[in-house]
């Protein structure tokens, strides 16, 4: 009888959101990160506008774990000076910077137009493709989701399967008001796009300012059905590369 990973991985991931569904972030991190079961694993961070406080926490732990930062070429200048001042700050030694293939930008967005007329093929290159690579040798990743960012995260679980990995949101619970309360706390640099009006901060095109009484997410993909870029889309996924431009 062929061994089913997924189902061992779910009920993997039910018992230890059940085991730790009161604890705090940071012993969710601890456990995650010494859970000999979980296997291999990174952190994936977009260095957004409350990143720091997922990666000031596993500077705590391990300030030596991969972390993984898409950077799809698109990103407001502020961002990529943000991802050097906050690394350096809290001493993390691997960040790995991992951008598109640039024979997919060639074949398909030689223009740096894609997003204008297929965001979900814009950011199929950009995003999904290369962090499903870079995501190769791992058993399991970290996110920053929280359920206050509402849609299909307003239920997510700490623990959670994605294909055949692991993903794991030690933040799942916290409030806006809770991380504004660690980053005080802890004096911990602010994305400076924060004080611009920007509560969630993606590509530069595709990204606006947010107004007060709005969702976090609200000024990603505005005007549009586009609620996620693609790379938090659970079960196995085959990367859908767009055709190319005439």
């Amino acid at each position: 009888m062929p061994l089913d990973i997924n189902a061992l991985l779910t009920a993997r991931a039910r018992q230890l959101n059940a085991d730790l569904a009161d604890a705090p972030a940071i012993r969710v991190l601890e456990h995650a990160l010494g859970d000999a079961k979980l296997g291999n694993i990174a952190m994936v961070s977009s260095f957004g506008a409350d990143s720091v406080v997922l990666l000031h926490l596993l500077s705590q732990i391990d300030r030596h774990l991969p972390v993984l930062f898409l950077e799809t070429a698109m990103l407001f200048p502020e961002t990529l000076a943000y991802q050097q001042t906050v690394a350096e700050t809290l001493g993390l030694t691997d960040v790995r910077v991992i951008r598109p293939d640039p024979s997919d930008l060639f074949v398909h967005d030689s223009t740096g137009e894609l997003h204008l007329a297929d965001t979900d093929a814009c950011c199929a290159i950009r995003k999904v493709k290369p962090l499903e690579l870079a995501l190769q040798g791992f058993d399991g990743w970290i996110t920053g989701r929280k359920r206050i960012h509402g849609g299909d995260r307003a239920d997510l679980a700490l623990f959670e399967v994605d294909g055949a990995a692991i993903k794991i949101n030690p933040l799942a619970a916290w409030s806006g008001a809770d991380l504004v309360a660690h980053m005080d706390a802890h004096d911990l640099p602010r994305h400076p796009l924060v004080a611009k009006g920007f509560s969630s901060i993606g590509c530069a095109p595709c990204t606006t300012s947010t107004l007060p009484g709005e969702a976090p997410r609200a000024g990603r993909w505005r005007s549009s059905d586009k609620v996620e870029c693609g790379i938090h889309f659970d079960g196995a996924r085959i990367w859908p590369a767009p055709r190319p431009r005439s």
